[in-house]
């Protein structure tokens, strides 16, 4: 019975295989000659189509061994029903499938055990190869930091997972951009994906080992490079992109470490593989806080002051030609906006600008009480604030929301900016830099690509929402209050938040009911 059922297996395998390729063709075929294919049907679905004036869809080639087996950006505009069709026929095909197809990404320990979690435990990565692909996507888990011993013994009692690796599971399901699912991640599913937890507590800046007369060892900066030295035998050597991706402090850990990975490639002899980076709600500031605490844990203590005691904790790394801009202040290199500039490898900023966890370390929490006035008035410049730094930023992504992380968020693809979801955004920043690479080679430079890209027309890079308030773009995540769990509307959560209509309105000399109808829109 088994030996029937992998045939059986294998020979629908083929067929799913054939009748996903004869779907795409089909649906990759010109319009005018599936039209005379499909008769009156057809013609009226076109006429309707062209009556619905959307804007055109780019369609990429790409040259090479990179290319997809399937790219589903020729499907875009359908996708729901495309990928029915697929599931459908694939699970009717595939009898067996009791058993399905391993998607998960499985637990590998380093094979360097001198390279360790905070706790002396073996450091590790979750994997999921794809064959045949030439795309990585490596990324970084987020999660704060601890500054001292006390601090570091706190977040050991409270939060061991984030210092130990004891306790991690054998494999992770991917979601977001490290999603297998076509349909949940419509660029990236096919890329071999690559999970580091996050268990130094360094921001990802560490080279300390643990001794005799540390407690905790911090050793964030290694274990991403010992990574990336145990990817060169799985395939990593004949990748033509490796995106650095990671969300928290993740993300600013892909700031601190983009230039140092494109380093260590370059320095082995792997100049084909061209090293990105993707930075999630790690665009921390070093603003002043709304109201000044002593600095006792992590949560209240000044983000600059934190940081500080950190560097000179974990022995902490940053790229070199932003240690050379800030001599001696180093910690500066933690804050997006200043390690930016210093940077060679192209990078895309994914950052609300609102963001929770910014809020908190400014001491603005949101507890069910509603803000007064003055609180509403930081936040409100705390989004100001953002944007200003954002500004010469070419590639990137900030709605105007509150929240914090989205790229690994199963709703990641329902946030937009100026009507440009954030999958799109990426694939968009992929086409520019894929065009500014063959522009480069035929000039013979290998260097480290520029942040700024050719842009291509009709595919924006550079998105920000301009509405002055938290969630007043209309796509943002849910908000649901924080003593009921029950969902707010807008307006709700902005009344909740102190905001009073007819004192704003006044203020902008506008009728109130003008400015709730904006705000309902998301204007």
């Amino acid at each position: 019975m088994q030996s029937r059922c992998v045939e059986r297996s294998s020979a629908g395998l083929s067929v799913v295989r054939s009748c996903v390729l004869l779907l795409f063709i089909h649906l990759s075929t010109p319009v005018e000659a599936r039209r005379v294919r499909g008769g009156r049907a057809q013609t009226r679905r076109a006429q309707q189509q062209q009556q619905q004036q959307q804007a055109p869809v780019y369609r990429e080639r790409v040259d090479g061994p990179e290319s997809f087996p399937l790219d589903f950006t020729a499907v875009e505009s359908n996708m729901d029903s495309f990928m029915v069709q697929i599931k459908n026929l694939a699970q009717s095909l595939y009898p067996c499938s009791a058993q399905k197809l391993d998607q998960d990404m499985k637990l590998h320990f380093l094979k360097n055990v001198s390279v360790t979690c905070n706790d002396g435990s073996p450091a590790g990565y979750y994997i999921k190869e794809s064959k045949g692909s030439r795309r990585w996507l490596l990324f970084l888990e987020g999660g704060w930091y601890c500054f001292n011993r006390q601090t570091c013994d706190s977040r050991y009692e409270t939060m061991r997972r984030l210092m130990s690796s004891t306790k991690w599971p054998q494999t992770r399901k991917g979601t977001g951009i490290l999603s297998p699912q076509p349909e949940e991640n419509p660029h990236w599913w096919n890329a071999n994906m690559v999970f580091v937890p996050y268990c130094s507590s360094d921001v990802w800046s560490g080279a300390t080992p643990k001794t005799d007369h540390s407690d905790y060892a911090f050793m964030g900066s290694l274990i991403i490079k010992e990574v990336v030295n145990e990817l060169l035998t799985k395939g990593l050597q004949n990748a033509k992109v490796l995106l650095l991706a990671g969300s928290s402090a993740g993300g600013t850990g892909v700031l601190l470490n983009v230039d140092h990975v494109a380093e260590q490639l370059e320095s082995q002899g792997y100049r084909g593989v061209q090293v990105r980076g993707l930075a999630d709600s790690g665009w921390f500031l070093d603003n002043k806080q709304y109201k000044f605490t002593d600095c006792l844990d992590t949560i209240s203590c000044a983000p600059t002051e934190a940081i500080k005691r950190g560097i000179r904790y974990w022995g902490g790394l940053v790229p070199e030609s932003c240690r050379q801009a800030h001599v001696g202040e180093e910690w500066n290199c933690f804050f997006g906006y200043k390690v930016y500039a210093t940077l060679k490898s192209p990078v895309f900023v994914v950052q609300w600008l609102f963001d929770e966890a910014q809020l908190t370390v400014d001491n603005i929490h949101l507890t069910g009480q509603p803000v007064h006035e003055g609180q509403w008035r930081y936040i409100k410049n705390l989004g100001q604030e953002l944007r200003s730094t954002l500004r010469d930023v070419p590639a990137m992504f900030a709605p105007a929301c509150l929240s914090h992380e989205l790229i690994t968020r199963t709703y990641w693809m329902d946030i937009q900016v100026k009507g440009t979801s954030l999958p799109r955004a990426l694939h968009c920043w992929d086409r520019s830099l894929q065009g500014n690479i063959h522009i480069n080679s035929s000039h013979g430079n290998h260097s480290h690509q520029k942040h700024k890209a050719a842009p291509v027309r009709g595919c924006p890079t550079h998105l920000i929402d301009s509405c002055p308030w938290p969630h007043c773009n209309p796509s943002c995540p849910t908000i649901r209050d924080q003593l009921t769990g029950q969902e707010m509307s807008v307006i709700q959560f902005l009344k909740h938040m102190g905001f009073d209509v007819q004192k704003i309105a006044q203020q902008q000399g506008m009728d109130p009911r003008k400015l709730l109808g904006m705000l309902n829109n998301g204007s």
